[in-house]
């Protein structure tokens, strides 16, 4: 229960308008967040007087205010993801001696935003900037199998949304959705010599407050080095934990989304 119910009742109010595709009415404000419709005015009266809401009087409901606005942007500008992962990779790499990433994903590809190689190892195409097709990295597949199902169908609907590199990966919808399922179960993707002859990762996804997933957690090694997957992928799914818990986020089960 928190101390400060007037500060917990706007932060609501804020994620609720955030989370709508638009204005809402005060009335429905009030039923979905279980608040007092004369306790609830005055909140909006005080945040609109701060800019953080709007009131529309022709259609009588109320959006976000451009304060919102001005704090998502400032948020954008401090890069919070990547300052957050970044000392979580460096770590990651030291400890595994391999290859760390974090990556999202931009339409069908995964775009990688961070990586950290310890000296005297094989560089890789993987590096900050690139972009891979994402259901072939594992990156991208631990992304992919944590979306709803009807998106995933969506920006993969035939087979001519498929790319191959070396042969190997899921080319048709079909293929994605069994090895989706699979690595949505086990809790971490693997990906072996799909995107890079010798060389093979494994990714686990970090979630947002919604349970969404918002970027991904990947170790590279060369695929002669003795190492299991399941030790490499124990060790990034702990890290991808700890991002979910920096962002605020949660865990959904596997079969939520």
């Amino acid at each position: 229960m928190s101390h400060v119910p007037a500060a917990s009742r706007a932060l609501r109010v804020l994620r609720h308008l955030a989370g709508r595709s638009g204005p809402v009415s005060a009335s429905g404000l009030a039923a979905e967040l279980g608040l007092p419709r004369s306790s609830l005015y005055q909140l909006l009266e005080a945040m609109a007087e701060e800019g953080f809401v709007v009131h529309l009087p022709e259609e009588r409901r109320w959006g976000l205010g451009v304060a919102a606005f001005e704090i998502g942007s400032a948020y954008l500008r401090h890069d919070p993801l990547e300052r957050l992962a970044r000392p979580l990779l460096a770590q990651l790499s030291e400890e595994t001696g391999a290859t760390a990433h974090l990556g999202i994903l931009h339409g069908r590809d995964t775009l990688y935003l961070l990586k950290e190689q310890p000296p005297h190892t094989p560089t890789l195409i993987t590096g900050v900037g690139v972009r891979l097709p994402a259901h072939l990295t594992a990156s991208g597949r631990s992304l992919l199998a944590r979306l709803p199902r009807a998106q995933v169908r969506a920006l993969y609907p035939d087979t001519a949304a498929f790319v191959d590199r070396t042969g190997r990966g899921p080319a048709a919808p079909g293929e994605l959705r069994t090895l989706l399922a699979e690595e949505r179960r086990r809790g971490y993707s693997l990906e072996e010599e799909q995107v890079t002859e010798g060389f093979s990762s494994v990714a686990a996804a970090s979630f947002d407050h919604n349970g969404t997933p918002v970027a991904a957690i990947s170790l590279t090694v060369p695929v002669q080095r003795p190492v299991s997957p399941a030790a490499l992928a124990h060790r990034v799914g702990d890290a991808a934990a700890e991002l979910t818990r920096r962002l605020g986020g949660r865990i959904p089960p596997p079969e939520e989304r």
